[in-house]
């Protein structure tokens, strides 16, 4: 009897685990229907010609925006991250006119982010923000807006940021390509600041 529970529980598990895999890779192939080319065009223009980068966030997506500006600085774009909690305290300096803010916030009303988002506006930075909820301050403050649409989160209530987690990495990786185009960025470019691991070895051999 033991044995028949167990395996009727790897079962479940397995069948969730890739009921996960299935959410998640539509949650990436949706972006493709829904993107706004014209938006999407006015953002890497933006990141492409800008003195610096700001990405900042919360929670999951504070650790999306934290590695897109890691992905930027590799394409030499001058690009880092804020969080919100040191922003709020004197972190918001490093943002100058004429800068790109990148804020990701799903519901577009997270508290911490309010008066950041105020902040950009006043020191005519260009916000740019990643939001499923088009009515929300954030989305209405931006000069240029990301939809997300996430049908579900992956676990069983709804609650993880899983779809949505991989499908603003996913948004990021395809302003990313776009950028290294805009730029021309070039692999011997990559190479040199890239010494280190495997990637460097291959790439410095």
């Amino acid at each position: 009897m033991s044995e028949v529970k167990d395996n009727s529980l790897k079962k479940k598990l397995l069948k969730l685990a890739i009921g996960s895999l299935e959410i998640e890779s539509k949650a990436i192939s949706d972006i493709a229907g829904y993107l706004n080319i014209e938006e999407f065009g006015k953002a890497v223009k933006v990141l492409s010609t800008c003195q610096k980068i700001v990405t900042c966030a919360s929670g999951s997506s504070g650790i999306a925006a934290k590695k897109f500006a890691h992905s930027l600085c590799c394409i030499e774009r001058n690009a880092q991250f804020l969080c919100p909690a040191e922003g709020i305290h004197g972190g918001l300096g490093c943002i100058k006119k004429g800068d790109a803010v990148i804020i990701v916030s799903r519901g577009g009303k997270t508290t911490e982010l309010l008066p950041i988002i105020d902040v950009c506006n006043k020191k005519e930075a260009v916000l740019i923000a990643i939001t499923e909820n088009l009515n929300s301050p954030l989305a209405k403050k931006a000069q240029v807006v990301f939809t997300l649409k996430i049908e579900k989160e992956s676990d069983k209530y709804n609650v993880m940021a899983t779809a949505s987690f991989v499908a603003t990495v996913a948004i990021f990786d395809a302003m990313l390509v776009a950028i290294m185009e805009q730029t021309n960025y070039k692999l011997e470019q990559f190479s040199l600041i890239h010494p280190g691991g495997a990637v460097g070895k291959r790439l410095n051999t």
